[in-house]
């Protein structure tokens, strides 16, 4: 009997499989996770929106030995070059041994997540109190954005051209910012509305002040008292906030979550977990057989369209002035390249779990996800990767010792949602989604594994090896 169990055994170890929990099957990686992690952790806290990442990822870049890109420069392998589109989308590669015609290894994360934007003419006083309007941006559930800490980032542009930087509510002695919500005893109507109109977009104000200027003849003492400030600190006029960028997000900090501290809960994980996994594989490699195009792009929350999203020309267009660097043919080195859509995915919640197919959904601990493709229902707005394609990258994770399982976004019939991934398939390229499962996406505080995050890393440095 002992020996059938074992062959029984033996038959079930090679016929079926599961996912392991990753520290079970790569132990010793433990103490290079979590100080990837926290260096990760201090990354987010420093750059909770595109234009700060870019700002940082520019930091990272130089110290690395990165120079601005030039088309008309000439490249040798090894070379490591980075260009900037418009200070919220970024291009980055290292020039391999083989020429581009043999095509190129893409990884394109998004950097922008669900916020909070001000409406072009924000300021405005009502009850003696002053506020924001607010229009939210991304694909976000509005109640669970009242009456946490909020901050401003952001840029005015002055009519002299001078950009004029924003940052409150991040340091310490700064003050912070909120959004009202009503209090138990009086919402007995708001109650009754459906939760997705629990809060309504035009009641996201946020509340910025309560102190009137001193001149009882004047109508919004409040508002004039607030605006008053603003130009001393940043020299602006309330016009200026048509020429303004100005971003609201969570004032916390990214913090170690659980007693084991072996999860990071955030605002931004979406997706600047992976985008920050893409810029450091970059940043890493050395000598590659395939040039390196990492593109870090902005826009993909709202469908990806302007000239910083992947709808856009823009990373065709660097790819062109790589391949007539080398006298290539782009066409032939589209066809030719592979790209990583890197993004998170869903991951299982127990609490929720009606919402979930628990047979294809990721979890925590089990390793970045491979998604085969994303969309909504009937797979639309997915690329939907073919089985030569899925072969590829999952055979570079195998050979590399890296975890990974698989996953899609909930139930057939319960919702979805895509990547960039399609806008990069449209050019002829074969492409993949592959990142860290979540919880909490899109809320403003989001939860990964650090153990999750680790594989990603590696996932991203096999494939540019």
């Amino acid at each position: 009997m002992e020996k059938e169990k074992s062959a029984a055994k033996q038959l079930e170890e090679q016929l079926l499989y599961k996912a392991p929990n990753v520290l079970d099957a790569r132990p010793e990686l433990k103490e290079k996770t979590w100080a990837y992690c926290e260096e990760y952790r201090q990354f987010l806290n420093r750059a909770k929106t595109e234009r700060e990442f870019i700002e940082e990822a520019v930091v990272l870049l130089d110290a690395a030995g990165y120079r601005r890109y030039d088309p008309l420069a000439s490249y040798q392998p090894g070379d490591k070059v980075y260009w900037v589109n418009r200070g919220k989308a970024l291009l980055a590669s290292t020039f391999g041994s083989l020429p581009v015609s043999e095509g190129v290894r893409i990884n394109a994360a998004h950097i922008d997540s669900p916020r909070l934007d001000l409406k072009q003419n924000p300021l405005y006083e009502k009850g003696d109190l002053a506020y924001f309007k607010t229009h939210y941006y991304g694909g976000l559930r509005k109640y669970q954005w009242t009456a946490i800490p909020l901050s401003i980032h952001g840029v005015f542009v002055r009519p002299d051209g001078q950009t004029v930087r924003v940052k409150i509510g991040e340091e310490p002695g700064d003050p912070i910012f909120t959004i009202s919500d009503l209090l138990p005893h009086l919402s007995k109507d708001q109650d009754r509305r459906p939760l997705a109109d629990g809060v309504k977009g035009e009641e996201l104000n946020l509340l910025v002040g309560s102190q009137p200027y001193p001149d009882e003849e004047i109508k919004n003492r409040v508002k004039l008292a607030t605006m008053q400030l603003l130009h001393e600190k940043y020299g602006i006029i309330e016009r200026d906030f048509a020429c303004a960028e100005l971003e609201i997000v969570p004032a916390f900090e990214a913090r170690d979550l659980g007693f084991d501290r072996s999860m990071i809960a955030a605002y931004g994980h979406d997706d600047r977990v992976c985008a920050y996994a893409a810029l450091c594989a970059e940043i890493d490699i050395k000598a590659p057989r395939h040039t390196t195009v990492t593109c870090l792009t902005d826009k993909e929350e709202t469908g990806s369209d302007g000239n910083t999203g992947l709808a856009s020309a823009y990373l065709v267009h660097y790819l062109s002035y790589l391949a007539q660097g080398q006298g290539a043919d782009i066409k032939t080195v589209l066809a030719k390249s592979n790209c990583l859509s890197a993004d998170v995915n869903a991951a299982y919640d127990p609490t929720f779990a009606d919402v979930f197919e628990e047979n294809n959904v990721a979890r925590l601990n089990k390793g970045v996800v491979v998604t085969k493709y994303t969309g909504a229902r009937g797979k639309s707005s997915t690329s939907d990767a073919s089985a030569e394609t899925m072969a590829f990258f999952t055979g570079i994770l195998d050979r590399s010792g890296v975890i990974w399982q698989t996953g899609e976004l909930g139930k057939v019939d319960i919702g979805g949602g895509g990547t960039v991934a399609k806008y990069v398939a449209n050019h002829n390229i074969d492409v993949v989604d592959i990142g860290v499962p979540l919880l909490s996406m899109h809320a403003p505080y989001e939860v990964a594994a650090k153990a999750d995050i680790y594989m990603c890393y590696l996932a991203f440095s096999a494939f540019a090896e």
